[in-house]
């Protein structure tokens, strides 16, 4: 059972809002929300898939097939399973640790990615089956967690901007040209970066990179990863990625959105066993497809939520179009990738980054818990594994008082 003494977790504070003030109209939505209402919640959270599909392909040169064609699978199955705008994405710290690595020179290649994904699934079908997963979560301090992710969100941008120095003018216009989209609710600013990018290299003349062949639809099937995984990639996956992101797993990928779905749909209830066992068996199918780590995150279904969804036709919709894009136009996808110049991916990625700052602003508490914050974040940037462990010990030093600031 869930600890009496852990706080609940709200993934936006303007979704609760909108969840108090529709109230018990909630288990009507399914039957009163139109198609087209779900169609547009269904899209709402393309602003975090889009950051981290951009970092596996365009910095890890991974499979567009092997990332797309589990998480359109994954969509449809969490849209029959749980019956609400139940979300997957991508593991925000795994995503960000990649690519942070990568930077520094740290072996990170796709295999990593996919042993990262073995891991989880394994970690959390065991979670799952034994029931632990709501008891070890008591075991990681909130200030731990907040500094983690600010600290990958500093390093996220850090490495937006050092793939923006390459054209720094171009990069400096697209940045500002993203801003002002991203002030404009419902703009889908990460796919007009994408596709404004890729159009503005063949106009500009990088017709190398462009094949118009490679627009066709053609299938193509993920291949199977797990016989290409070495000892090396395990052990980096599971040391450098899997288990730092446990913890972050725990409070928005397991409470937060078993709060946020039973808040919302009373009549459609789930529960932590039922969430970590899901949360497992997709990342076993990812990994074996060769994609990404998975989970279940609180803010996208707050995103859904308010772009209207309100059944489980929202994921299924999202998940059918991912996976006809991965299964049918994997080259087109890879061709885009190509195209996209370093000052929109960089625009991009430093966007991601800020994000996920944002996302972990501190509590205000006392002096001591924003130094265990700011000092994690800044450990972070280096290493999460041992930023969450730093982060652990700081927060029961200076509850004990043998930190004094």
């Amino acid at each position: 059972m869930k600890p009496a003494e852990a706080p609940p977790v709200t993934a936006d504070p303007a979704a609760a809002a909108d969840a108090a003030r529709i109230g018990s109209t909630d288990v009507e939505g399914p039957r009163r929300t139109s198609w087209l209402a779900e169609t547009s919640g269904a899209f709402g959270d393309l602003g975090v898939l889009i950051p981290f599909v951009t970092a596996y392909l365009g910095v890890l040169g991974m499979a567009p097939a092997g990332v797309l064609v589990p998480i359109g699978l994954a969509s449809i199955a969490a849209g029959l399973w749980y019956r609400t705008p139940f979300p997957v994405q991508p593991m925000k710290l795994i995503g960000a640790s990649v690519i942070v690595y990568a930077g520094s020179g740290v072996g990170m290649t796709p295999q990593v990615a996919v042993a990262a994904g073995l891991c989880t699934a394994l970690v959390w079908l065991a979670l799952g089956l034994t029931g632990l997963a709501a008891r070890l979560s008591a075991l990681v301090p909130r200030e731990a967690m907040l500094g983690v992710v600010m600290g990958l969100g500093f390093a996220f941008m850090l490495e937006g901007l050092r793939t923006m120095s390459a054209t720094p003018m171009a990069s400096t216009l697209t940045l500002a040209l993203a801003m002002i989209l991203l002030s404009r609710p419902g703009m889908p600013t990460m796919l007009l970066l994408l596709f404004g990018g890729a159009i503005t290299s063949v106009l500009a003349g990088r017709v190398d990179a462009f094949d118009a062949a490679r627009l066709v639809p053609a299938l193509t099937l993920p291949s199977f990863a797990w016989p290409q995984l070495s000892w090396r990639a395990l052990e980096l996956g599971l040391l450098l990625l899997a288990l730092p992101q446990l913890p972050l797993t725990f409070g928005n990928a397991l409470f937060a959105i078993v709060d946020e779905n039973n808040q919302r749909f009373p009549d459609r209830p789930t529960s932590e066993r039922a969430v970590a066992l899901s949360t497992g068996l997709m990342n076993l199918a990812s990994s074996a497809m060769g994609g990404i780590p998975l989970c279940h995150g609180a803010g996208g279904m707050a995103a859904q939520w308010r772009f209207g969804a309100r059944s489980g036709r929202a994921p299924v919709i999202f998940g059918a179009t991912i996976l006809v894009i991965g299964l049918l136009f994997a080259d087109a996808v890879a061709l885009l990738f190509a195209l996209v110049p370093p000052a929109v991916l960089g625009s991009i990625l430093f966007l991601a980054g800020l994000q996920l700052a944002l996302g972990s602003r501190a509590t205000g508490g006392e002096k001591a818990e924003r130094f265990v914050v700011l000092a994690t974040a800044g450990i972070a940037i280096w290493h999460a594994g041992l930023a969450v462990l730093f982060g652990m010990l700081a927060h029961h030093a200076a509850r004990r008082g043998w930190i004094r600031l």
